[in-house]
């Protein structure tokens, strides 16, 4: 069972890596690089005949590039995945959701009082962090959801997190019993493995809340 649970570790480890290059990759073409195409196209229209127009120019121009060099900091501490774990589930989670909300698709509340945890677990966190992950994926791909709420919450040594979005909804049994399956079985797995437990509830045209509570640390 040690064995299982270190191959299952070492499989979210490496998904944890794919998903957070994905993201940098979107990041970079999406955002960066559009600040960047902004940055040149406003320096090649600077007019150093026109001093004020140039001035006004130039001065959005270093704003540009500070916005970029941050947006590339904060890429880099994604790259990091790890270390992100290693800050606390807590901070895992608001840097993931962050990343969600940047991209405007979603009107997003968010209470996380897992930042303040002084609690670790960093197998555990890995996993969760996967899930989290998976669960947005879902979202994205399936719910046609407008608006998502999380809650993350600690009370007598249970991890609680919820996610709840008004799209579409779906027949659980049904899609627990698919092909594809809507990342279900994959995240009961997970859940399985640290000894959790997942009460979802979902009907078509309703939206889904879902509810995973962990025995942490």
């Amino acid at each position: 069972m040690r064995q299982k649970f270190e191959s299952e570790i070492l499989q979210a480890r490496i998904e944890v890596q794919d998903q957070t290059m994905q993201t940098i990759a979107t990041e970079l073409h999406d955002n960066i690089g559009q600040l960047l195409s902004l940055t040149t196209l406003t320096l090649n229209s600077v007019n150093l005949m026109d001093s004020e127009k140039a001035e006004k120019k130039i001065g959005n121009s270093l704003s540009l590039i500070n916005k970029s060099i941050k947006e590339l900091r904060e890429l880099a501490k994604l790259l990091h995945g790890e270390q992100i774990v290693e800050n606390g589930i807590g901070y895992a989670l608001d840097q993931e959701i962050n990343w969600l909300n940047k991209t405007g698709a979603y009107e997003i509340e968010i209470n996380n009082t897992l930042v303040d945890l002084t609690e670790k677990s960093p197998d555990k966190d890995l996993i969760i962090l996967r899930l989290l992950q998976e669960i947005i994926n879902n979202i994205i791909k399936h719910a046609n959801a407008t608006a998502i709420t999380f809650n993350a919450y600690y009370e007598e040594k249970i991890l609680h997190l919820q996610i709840k979005e008004n799209g579409i909804g779906f027949d659980y049994e049904q899609a627990a019993i698919a092909p594809s399956g809507m990342g279900l079985n994959s995240i009961h797995k997970r859940i399985e493995m640290i000894n959790g437990k997942l009460i979802l509830n979902s009907s078509p045209s309703n939206g889904t809340n879902i509810l995973i509570e962990i025995p942490y640390p």
